[in-house]
């Protein structure tokens, strides 16, 4: 009901004079990150089942909403928008493999093949089936599910991940980069796993521009539609310095590089249209509150100092302007 009213008021201001693109945004996260969104309740008998079951229902109130903007503005582009991240075994031992066969199904694939072809992913069905996680599916959903058809896909990408075989002894789940909210790995399907030739962000996370290219490669192989980037960016501890300046030239070599990759993904045949780096200002993040900043311009304040609330330039803001000025041929 809320996107009919959003999708009519856009259609009394702007008519047919405008092009919508709409992204329904990361619903993957739920169940990769429940206990650190809040969305996992340790306290039902099965608490992932019902994290999968409202996942269901979300992938259900997707299709339906692809299908109304279709219906309601017929000149519309609408796509799914996960956060995708592309999984490497953590060597070439056959078991390392099928880990990161098993990850990659379950972390992205799920979610896209329900998007564009409106069906289960084989391999996570047989997980989700194995672990006592598949939803309830009503009369009527499957119907629904593939009736929708996106024109695009969107994505979110920060980092690659790595899969290692399960050692089956209750160990495979491990810390993210030491961050105790953030695990990956789970017994019996994968063991979470480091890549030891990427450099780590402040926050643990693996920085990985070359990944972005394979992402990218990946998802246009799979799905033949064209890609959008929706987020893209790095979180870290930006200090403010004298004459209010922030020399974020982290930020920039980060950017620059998974830039790069996506001018190399074009020259592989993907059929990129846009990118979106997060973000033009600094925000809360998930759990790290103020300290962890993304954003082009700065936000004066602390966790627990609100200050004066200044919007301060970063370097970083002053070299994306020139970036968009030149479409993206000037990188320097």
């Amino acid at each position: 009901d809320a996107f009919e009213r959003y999708s009519k008021v856009l259609f009394e201001h702007f008519g047919d004079r405008v092009k919508y693109w709409l992204t329904i945004n990361e619903q993957n996260m739920m169940i990769l990150h429940g206990s650190a969104l809040g969305t996992l309740d340790p306290n039902l008998k099965n608490p992932k089942k019902e994290l999968y079951q409202q996942n269901h229902h979300m992938l259900v109130a997707q299709a339906k909403a692809m299908n109304l903007c279709h219906d309601m503005l017929p000149e519309a582009k609408i796509g799914p928008a996960p956060n995708i991240a592309l999984i490497y075994p953590a060597s070439s031992k056959p078991e390392d493999i099928v880990a990161a066969f098993n990850y990659n199904a379950i972390r992205n694939w799920l979610y896209l093949d329900m998007a564009v072809h409106g069906r289960y992913n084989t391999t996570a069905w047989a997980y989700m089936k194995e672990k006592g996680y598949t939803p309830v599916i009503e009369n009527g959903d499957m119907e629904i599910l593939q009736s929708a058809k996106p024109d695009f896909i969107a994505f979110n990408y920060y980092t690659s991940q790595t899969a290692a075989a399960s050692k089956g002894d209750g160990s495979d789940e491990v810390a993210r980069g030491g961050d105790q909210h953030l695990k990956t790995g789970e017994d019996g399907v994968y063991r979470g796993s480091s890549n030891p030739h990427l450099k780590k962000n402040d926050f643990g996370w693996e920085i990985d521009p070359v990944g972005f290219r394979s992402t990218l490669r990946e998802i246009y192989d799979r799905y033949q539609l064209p890609l959008i980037i929706t987020e893209n960016g790095l979180g870290a501890f930006d200090q403010l310095e004298e004459n209010d300046t922030v020399n974020d030239d982290y930020r920039i070599d980060y950017l620059k590089q998974h830039i790069e990759q996506i001018q190399w993904a074009i020259t592989d045949g993907v059929d990129v249209f846009g990118y979106s780096p997060w973000s033009a200002i600094d925000l809360i993040s998930t759990h790290q509150g103020c300290s962890k900043r993304y954003g082009f311009i700065y936000v004066n304040r602390d966790e627990f100092d609100l200050k004066d609330l200044r919007r301060i330039r970063k370097k970083s803001f002053y070299w994306y302007k020139e970036v968009i000025a030149s479409n993206g041929g000037s990188l320097k």
